[in-house]
């Protein structure tokens, strides 16, 4: 298969600490590829690597048949990258935004100022282009960084935590332009997320990472499915150690156990006679539906919050 991205052994150490441990995966070509995470996961130093912002302590990836480390300058070429904190000047109106941006990108003078009303159309900012990028609310600035990211005709678009910080209905309608992007340019964008439903509503494919390493990698509904039935959370400083034909997979974390079943009703009544047959403290029980929360929980052992 020909990838967009090919990530291999990538590891970024900063003393005794890895801020990415081993990364190795594969982006398709025309997908949105998504990394679910908390904030001090690794996700931002992941893409930092892949635009080539930062040098991986070993490993390397391949961008658009471009290794990271050989090819700089042909990968910049050929990326775009929306930062999560703004890069735009405050002081200028958007067109002067982009206008900046195009000469940075070394686009010919003579076909500016096509590219840039183009985006400027394509993301419903032409009203807005004579206006102080200060002065514009939170999503119209996202959206001033997404324009400049496009102007290059970029193969692969980098979006790190696109929608932080922005109502919902602004969230939403960035969704849309995003789904828009992979549509009407057929391009591979590659998003890092902590949204449980920005990652469910966006992306082909995500990769649920914590603490520097990948957990898992898959479509979100065969994420859910592969744990096909309730899971049952208990907190306790006890040893839990019951038996039941109920019982698919126990994952322990501290003092939580996470518990896949076939049917927690039944489960339930097994598990209290237990409790109360071994003189178990509890401190919570939790039953929930498998969602991608209990996907996030079932791989790492925490809920992301």
């Amino acid at each position: 298969m020909d990838y967009a991205i090919e990530v291999n052994n990538i590891v970024k150490k900063y003393n005794n600490f890895y801020a990415l441990n081993n990364i190795s995966f594969n982006v398709k070509k025309g997908e949105i590829f998504g990394l679910l995470g908390p904030n001090g996961a690794g996700k931002t130093t992941l893409i930092s690597i892949l635009s080539t912002l930062v040098k991986p302590t070993s490993g390397t990836a391949i961008i658009n048949n471009y290794d990271i480390i050989k090819d700089q300058k042909e990968v910049r070429k050929s990326i775009g990258i929306v930062f999560q904190d703004s890069s735009s000047d405050n002081r200028l109106t958007v067109k002067e935004n982009l206008y900046l941006g195009a000469s940075l990108y070394n686009m010919p003078k003579n076909k500016r100022e096509e590219r840039i009303n183009e985006v400027l159309k394509f993301l419903e900012l032409d009203s807005y282009k004579d206006k102080i990028v200060r002065y514009l609310s939170g999503g119209m600035k996202r959206k001033v960084e997404i324009a400049r990211a496009l102007l290059s005709n970029p193969k692969i678009l980098f979006l790190d935590e696109p929608t932080t910080g922005l109502d919902p209905d602004i969230r939403y309608l960035l969704w849309d332009y995003i789904k828009r992007l992979v549509k009407d340019y057929n391009i591979t964008i590659f998003i890092t997320t902590h949204y449980m439903e920005e990652a469910e509503e966006l992306c082909d494919r995500i990769a649920i990472m914590d603490k520097g390493e990948i957990k898992v990698i898959g479509e979100p509904d065969n994420l859910k499915k592969k744990l096909e039935g309730d899971i049952v959370i208990l907190e306790t400083k006890n040893n839990i150690d019951i038996n039941s034909e109920y019982i698919k997979e126990i994952r322990r974390s501290d003092n939580k156990y996470i518990i896949t079943v076939k049917d927690s009703e039944k489960f339930l009544i097994e598990l209290f006679n237990y409790i109360k047959n071994n003189n178990i403290n509890i401190d919570s029980i939790n039953i929930r539906k498998a969602t991608l929360a209990e996907v996030f929980l079932y791989y790492t052992g925490r809920e992301l919050r």
